[in-house]
């Protein structure tokens, strides 16, 4: 069955520990990891968060899932729709994080 390309926005959460290492969380999948730098915790998020997402859909979870946190589906890349709340602590940042999916036509 053919696939479309179809995206999510997701909130991604950067917080620099007290010994210098960085906790990288997923807000909407409550996935987290860290990494020694932020550039080592954000490439561990991006792989966890690819992960969950292939699981819920190999498990057959992801529609659900999605529904009852509210992630919104995107058939186009929703570059200039993403608005986002930027925490007041200087040790802490948000970004976001569009990743592509498949949908089933």
């Amino acid at each position: 069955m053919p696939r479309k390309k179809a995206f999510v926005v997701l909130t991604v959460l950067f917080e620099k520990e007290k010994d210098g290492r960085w906790v990288a969380t997923c807000k909407e999948l409550g996935t987290s990891t860290y990494g020694n730098s932020i550039d080592d915790a954000q490439e561990k998020i991006e792989e966890a968060i690819g992960l969950h997402l292939n699981t819920l859909e190999e498990v057959g979870e992801r529609e659900r899932f999605f529904q009852e946190n509210n992630i919104t589906i995107f058939s186009s890349f929703p570059g200039d729709e993403i608005a986002m709340k930027v925490p007041a602590r200087h040790e802490v940042f948000s970004q976001p994080f569009i990743k592509q999916i498949a949908m089933v036509n």
